[in-house]
């Protein structure tokens, strides 16, 4: 299918089929980033197809780590935590922020001057967060504006750090461990909140000195990586939009095999079921460390629910679809301590509001989140993605169940999450003739 500027999604009389999400593109960076620094190869199957990991693979290659590509299967040839050689120009993230911020932790013990760079839209978004810590470990840091890309980092020998986290992030809390892994001593990270934990379960598959008590997580300094083989999970986030259309479109039955199912990623399952959604679980397995199993959704009546405090770490990519979700509720959903959402690609908070509202759907913007009422009826319209992947995908499932089509504008960025989601769409969508 070629996806011009524009999309025409047109309403499904249901969704029906087995399908296999992409791997998990936060597993896959992380597994890509330590293989490069353990000693003796990582072989990665299924590795992430997303353009964000290509970027993190292409970084890589540049600070002089041999990677072969074959399939979906990635060999990183691992270097040694000192295996990282200056690159001979910027490094560019293009639009993947899980790449600066981590591949920023390992840069801050590597003794030359790097500067990472990004598109547009990365250039907007904040490191502020991570620059304060790695700052503690003795790298020295420049930013545009003290906060923005370009980045500028000299790594050198780092000394271990405690750091308490003010917001919970798992990439800062990642860049901070990342750090912890060249310094000197053992590094301390204490979170307020769980967020999603795949660093933390990748250093103990790759044999670091990492311990966890409650909110605190304890790391090793200066002790050598151990490469191997891993498969990745299918991506729980990518999944959610699948899930989400299932339940909305009438008569659905739909079967997700071998999904990542880790407990601080899947709370956007917790949720669903709490609202009466039918989806079922099976095929409980474990691979590298993280669990997986088969997701089986079939159409239900939802509730409604208001969703805040712990619930957002858990969720947080899961919002614009959850959002678009709440117009197939009874009672709607409200969601609140999500102010984070309006510096990721797009403000995700405006841009769901908007296109909701396009769509003729009643919808209230808060600081930090929405109201979305229930039991609406989403007419068709010309939708805007604003470049942003979670965003096109999210109302591409509102055009499944909206009563005339939906229009998306720039669907292309869907490239940067989930390549093949059109197609994938069209597999299980069966429409009247």
């Amino acid at each position: 299918m070629s996806h011009a500027e524009r999309l025409e999604i047109a309403p499904a009389s249901r969704i029906q089929g087995t399908v296999v999400v992409p791997g998990d593109k936060s597993i896959s960076h992380r597994l890509a980033m330590l293989g490069a620094i353990a000693e003796g190869a990582t072989v990665i199957h299924n590795f992430a197809s997303s353009q964000d990991c290509q970027s993190t693979l292409d970084c890589l290659e540049q600070l002089r780590t041999p990677i072969q590509h074959t399939g979906s299967t990635v060999m990183v040839e691992g270097q040694g935590l000192e295996g990282f050689r200056a690159p001979s120009r910027p490094l560019d993230a293009r639009n993947s922020g899980t790449t600066v911020r981590l591949l920023s932790g390992i840069l801050a013990g590597s003794p030359f001057e790097t500067t990472l760079i990004g598109d547009e839209s990365l250039s907007r978004r904040p490191m502020k967060r991570i620059i304060d810590p790695l700052r503690r470990f003795g790298a020295i840091i420049q930013a545009r504006d003290g906060n923005y890309l370009p980045l500028t980092i000299r790594g050198g020998p780092l000394r271990a750090i405690s750091f308490s986290m003010s917001t919970a992030s798992a990439q800062v809390k990642s860049a901070v461990l990342l750090a912890g892994l060249r310094a000197t001593g053992v590094s301390k990270v204490h979170e307020p909140v769980a967020t999603r934990n795949h660093t933390e379960i990748a250093l103990s598959e790759f044999g670091a000195r990492i311990h966890i008590d409650g909110g605190e997580i304890t790391l090793e300094g200066r002790r050598p990586l151990q490469g191997k083989e891993f498969l990745v999970p299918g991506d729980f986030s990518s999944a959610a939009f699948l899930i989400a259309a299932a339940l909305c479109v009438p008569n659905s039955k739909l079967r997700l095999t071998a999904v990542g199912l880790n407990p601080t990623r899947s709370g956007f399952l917790s949720l669903l079921q709490q609202m009466g959604a039918r989806i079922f679980i099976s095929q409980p397995a474990s691979t590298g460390g993280e669990p997986v199993g088969e997701i089986t959704v079939e159409s239900s009546e939802l509730s409604g629910m208001d969703v805040g405090g712990a619930w957002i770490p858990n969720l947080i990519d899961e919002i614009p679809i959850l959002a678009v979700l709440g117009t197939c509720t009874r009672q709607g959903v409200r969601i609140r301590n999500a102010g984070e959402l309006r510096a990721k690609e797009s403000d995700r908070i405006h841009a769901v509001a908007a296109n909701l509202a396009t769509l003729g759907a009643q919808v209230e913007e808060f600081p930090d989140g929405l109201l979305v009422p229930g039991d609406q009826t989403l007419r068709g319209g010309i939708v805007d993605s604003f470049g942003d992947h979670r965003i096109a995908m999210a109302f591409a499932v509102a055009g499944l169940f909206a009563c005339q089509p939906v229009t998306i504008q720039n669907p292309s960025c869907v490239e940067i999450s989930f390549p093949g989601f059109f197609e994938l769409l069209d597999e299980v969508v069966e429409r009247e003739i």
